[in-house]
């Protein structure tokens, strides 16, 4: 691997210590990498805000060019970046490639919304005051990332803090550190100051960022991961009265009704359940299919997941690879075991394959009872738990049965029908006869034990900014 220390200050650090990352196809050790601790912490603090001064002070135009050059560098090293994700985190190759490019388009995005922090002059009605209002950058930015999307989730905050003229610290997952490490030489090539952006890895991660956020200077603490994680931080983050951006758990409901097109809803389905292996928090959870056309839709989607081809992800012919550790997979293992001993049928899957490598083979379950516990637990693996329903009543109050609420799925052939239903989930995306919602064009982000605030569209950049009125007369 090219890159294994530390980032700070456009330079990288050994450390004493250090962890080993898994390629969890082989279980071999890929690098070992250092692990940040309080000392790093405050270097990078210091670089980030001698940093900042500058490049909060450039012009909108000139933050953009350089994201939009940050756009151009990683769409023409997609298939390095592919590489190194499937390496790390285990996705098939045309997964890794998808992220990559996902990832990528952050940058042209943010690129173009930098120049459109729009603000306001108006005249107050009472007084005749003129209100001046305008954003400005909210100051650094503590920026906590997932193992399931090592580049997305990483350029996901970093281009909207950039843009909002923000330095940044990264905490990257233990499990996919590699993928953020190798972005750094890219960001300097397209102009990044040095200092502005700094990445620690580290396996203290609770002592490293707790530390960071009970720093002045830290205005900003974006946090992708578990809900219960992100309560934590929240809680640290409450001593300094930080902004959050927090983007938690989910448990997707996914609801297939009599009127749907069965092909647009398999393929759907089969995107937003098998979509990263299903180790995504938009990762259709609950599938609910109305019960005339629940035998027809098991049937197709049985049959779409059992045609999937399980192995190493590096292998460009194999569709599903390793979940990213034997904790995620033996957990996948304990909600299938669970189902069908509650009365699920097991359709296809369901066993632990023999051999190295953390895999699990696509599953799918029908009849399953609602007292099991992937219907209320995130299953972050590649089962498709399905329940029928009779009633478009019932089925919106167990969709909205849950403490989450990130994304919903609807597929339905009445278009006002289906819209109706979307308005009363209680979720802050809805995929519409469509199975993947994220796009960095759009606000990403849930309700409830969800999460706070969104991520993309114009409302990302804002995370990152604070608003400041002006009264003036004149």
């Amino acid at each position: 691997m090219d890159h294994t220390d530390l980032y700070i200050n456009g330079a990288w650090h050994e450390t004493a210590e250090r962890f080993d990352v898994i390629n969890p196809a082989t279980e071999e050790v890929l690098a070992s990498v250092a692990s940040a601790g309080i000392a790093d912490a405050d270097a990078a603090l210091d670089a980030a805000e001698a940093a900042m001064a500058d490049w909060a002070a450039r012009t909108p135009r000139q933050r953009s060019e350089v994201l939009r050059r940050a756009w151009e560098l990683m769409t023409a090293r997609l298939d390095h970046f592919a590489h190194l994700i499937t390496l790390e985190n285990g996705k098939a190759g045309v997964d890794a490639r998808g992220e990559a490019t996902y990832a990528a388009e952050f940058f042209r995005w943010f690129a173009e919304e930098a120049v459109r922090a729009d603000g306001l002059i108006t005249q107050a009605p009472a007084s005749g005051a003129r209100i001046i209002v305008q954003h400005k950058p909210a100051g650094l930015a503590v920026l906590v990332t997932p193992w399931n999307y090592p580049a997305a989730m990483g350029t996901r905050k970093i281009a909207p803090a950039l843009a909002a003229g923000c330095g940044v610290i990264i905490k990257p997952a233990s499990e996919t550190p590699l993928t953020m490490l190798a972005l750094m030489p890219l960001l300097e090539e397209a102009g990044v100051p040095r200092g502005l952006v700094n990445v620690l890895p580290s396996k203290r991660t609770g002592a490293l960022v707790d530390h960071m956020l009970h720093d002045s200077r830290v205005r900003v603490i974006s946090f992708t991961g578990s809900t219960g994680v992100g309560r934590a931080l929240l809680k640290g983050a409450a001593d300094q009265v930080l902004k959050p951006a927090m983007e938690l758990g989910g448990n997707a409901p996914c609801i297939v009704f009599e009127d749907a097109d069965m092909e647009t809803a398999i393929e759907g389905t089969m995107l937003a359940k098998m979509r990263n292996l299903g180790e995504a928090c938009t990762a259709a959870n609950r599938i609910y299919v109305h019960k005339d056309v629940a035998e027809d839709f098991t049937r197709r989607l049985t049959a779409a997941m059992s045609a999937l081809k399980v192995g190493d992800g590096t292998d460009p012919s194999v569709d599903v690879g390793p979940l990213v550790n034997a904790q995620t997979r033996d957990k996948v293992a304990e909600f299938v075991a669970d189902a069908v001993a509650k009365g699920a049928k097991l359709e296809c899957g369901g066993v632990v394959p023999e051999g190295r490598g953390f895999f699990y083979p696509p599953t799918v379950l029908s009849n399953v009872p609602g007292n099991a516990d992937c219907v209320h637990d995130e299953i972050f693996g590649p089962v498709a738990a399905i329940q029928t329903f009779a009633d478009q009543d019932d089925v919106i109050a167990r969709a909205n049965d849950t403490e989450y609420g990130l994304v919903a799925y609807v597929f339905s052939g009445d278009f006002k029908r289906a819209l109706q239903v979307c308005e009363r989930l209680d979720y802050g995306m809805v995929g519409l006869n469509r199975g993947l919602v994220s796009d960095p064009a759009a606000p990403f982000g849930g309700t409830k034990q969800s999460g706070l605030g969104r991520e993309g569209g114009h409302e990302g950049m804002l995370e990152f900014m604070e608003t400041q009125y002006i009264s003036a007369s004149w």
